[in-house]
């Protein structure tokens, strides 16, 4: 495959591909959190709406072309999507993908953990905002315990795959859970990240206030645990990291509010819809389900995404301010998958 140099305005290229897979959950996160907005009535996506499979390959297919060489599955709760490994075993035959990864919440793990290995999953990331079981059923309003996404945990690592822990820390929500969820991870040997509260959609009821920073989160860290900084894997990551002193355990910070990362941000999104979109916090996409369904062939697709992504000049966590969050409408957590 002859790849193509793609970059936008900022020359930012493109390599790292977020697909929504599905819009639905099963059970609501800090992000969507608000009852009123997504209880039992939520307005879900009709099936003839998603992206089909073939759909789906097609477009990575452009995407990996254009030097996308990283796949995160998302939702919604992409477990939620039948038949999700076979998904995953086209993706890993395209040329040029060598990583697929996947962010759940981690209930249905226990039955499907084993066949996503075996399609050749590689990573998950693992949402979870508190080990109490008060704070956690508190977050999701399901009854859902943080007990089911530990087995679920389990039977990640049990099938052989890499696992990291995502924590959206909110203040006066879970922030004084943070050295509790440090230390059980730290023990087990897996990553912990820390998100810092961010304004995704306009539904969260986020303002600044809400905010607990790296800074805030690294000095509680640091009553507890020695820390020494990691070096970057490649250009683009996201994660600010570091080691706890004498082990090789590590925990990240995702810094979208206190220290922005647009300068060197690589990634797309694709919702479950086909909508394609440059940036988390955008407030519109670009039809490409459309395209593919009106027949747009290979070449065409690649010329499209091409001009989509030259033409990129988003820079929205470097220019947030009070205004910004007021004013802007921008797409929900639960449709775009982060």
């Amino acid at each position: 495959m002859t790849k193509i140099k793609v970059q936008d305005k900022w020359n930012r290229p493109l390599q790292d591909l977020r697909i929504s897979v599905i819009d639905r959950c099963n059970f609501r996160c800090i992000y969507c959190m608000p009852k009123e907005i997504f209880g039992k009535d939520y307005a879900f996506l009709p099936k003839d709406q998603l992206l089909s499979f073939d759909e789906i390959e097609s477009l990575v297919k452009v995407f990996a072309e254009l030097g996308v060489n990283k796949i995160r599955l998302t939702g919604g709760e992409p477990l939620l999507r039948r038949n999700l490994a076979d998904l995953i075993k086209r993706i890993n035959q395209i040329d040029g993908i060598n990583d697929v990864a996947l962010t759940t919440n981690g209930v249905l793990l226990v039955r499907q953990a084993q066949q996503l290995k075996d399609a050749g999953l590689d990573r998950i990331n693992v949402s979870l905002d508190a080990l109490d079981d008060t704070v956690f059923k508190a977050i999701n309003d399901s009854g859902v315990s943080s007990s089911a996404v530990i087995k679920g945990i389990d039977a990640a690592e049990e099938a052989g795959l890499t696992v990291k822990i995502n924590m959206v820390v909110e203040k006066g929500v879970n922030d004084n859970h943070v050295l509790e969820m440090a230390s059980y991870f730290k023990k087990r040997g897996i990553t912990l990240r820390f998100i810092e509260f961010m304004d995704v959609g306009t539904s969260n009821g986020w303002d600044f206030s809400k905010v607990v920073t790296k800074k805030q989160l690294f000095e509680q860290l640091t009553t507890k645990f020695e820390l020494e900084p990691v070096d970057a894997a490649y250009f683009g990551e996201v994660a600010k990291r570091y080691r706890y002193k004498g082990t090789n355990t590590e925990i990240g910070f995702i810094t979208s509010v206190s220290e922005s990362f647009c300068s060197s941000c690589t990634r797309a999104r694709l919702a479950a819809d086909g909508k394609f979109y440059t940036c988390l916090f955008a407030s519109a996409g670009f039809d490409l389900r459309k395209l593919v369904r009106d027949g747009k062939n290979h070449e065409q697709l690649s010329e499209e995404v091409q001009t989509i992504w030259g033409n990129r000049a988003d820079r929205y966590s470097d220019e947030r301010t009070e205004e910004t969050v007021k004013n802007r409408k921008k797409i929900e957590m639960s449709y775009i998958g982060g």
